[in-house]
């Protein structure tokens, strides 16, 4: 961070943009912060600077919905850390996020000097998440499964499997990351066999179950 700390926020909503960016030139007033809307900003952002020292990642915005975004970037930028802001508190959804490669979890509802000691502990290596949630319960075991499935993917695969959970065509993802077909349908087949599916379909309906945790929340709440 010699020249000043390189951010990427990936959030739909400009007041929480406004309010992050304020903490973070609270943290560092030469602070360069990238704010994207949607996702494909996000990812566009990744490329375009490789050499950002965070990400932070909404899990729920335009283009993207709950933890499938945190797998793609992950596939994208392995090594630049990310942290997933978000509403929710829930422990299992905190749980799976850091299992799946993130490096901490803020609430939306942390003080300025919260989030600002977050970022901090993220950017010295440490795994942050808020002091009250309790991540010692036992997570469900397909999820375990699953989640050491996802972990035996590639960074290609993975980058595969998120445009699959996109609904793009083998011709559509050839073209976004410049291989042929024939990589791609080799791709493919290796991510079923990872996961232990049959069809692409199955494969997409897999990553939901740990990928759509706010949805599902909220299908349980209106339950």
């Amino acid at each position: 961070m010699a020249n000043g700390l390189k951010v990427i926020m990936a959030d739909d909503h400009p007041l929480f943009r406004g309010a992050m960016r304020a903490a973070l030139t609270g943290l560092d007033p030469n602070a360069e912060i990238i704010e994207c809307g949607d996702f494909d900003a996000a990812r566009k952002a990744l490329n375009d600077h490789p050499d950002a020292d965070i990400v932070l990642l909404d899990l729920s915005m335009p283009g993207v919905s709950g933890l499938s975004g945190l797998v793609t970037v992950r596939a994208v930028s392995p090594n630049i850390p990310v942290a997933i802001v978000s509403a929710t508190e829930d422990a299992a959804t905190i749980r799976r996020a850091l299992n799946l490669g993130a490096s901490g979890y803020v609430s939306k509802s942390s003080t300025m000097e919260q989030i600002r000691k977050s970022i901090s502990a993220i950017l010295d290596g440490e795994i942050s998440v808020p002091a009250h949630i309790n991540l010692d319960a036992d997570d469900d075991p397909e999820i375990r499964d699953l989640i050491n499935r996802l972990k035996s993917l590639t960074r290609q695969q993975t980058r595969v499997l998120g445009m699959l959970s996109q609904g793009l065509l083998n011709k559509q993802i050839a073209y976004e990351l410049d291989v042929s077909e024939a990589t791609v349908k080799a791709h493919v087949s290796a991510i079923l066999q990872k996961l232990g599916v049959e069809s692409r379909t199955r494969a997409v309906i897999r990553l939901s179950k740990i990928t759509n945790m706010e949805d599902q929340q909220k299908t349980a709440q209106r339950g």
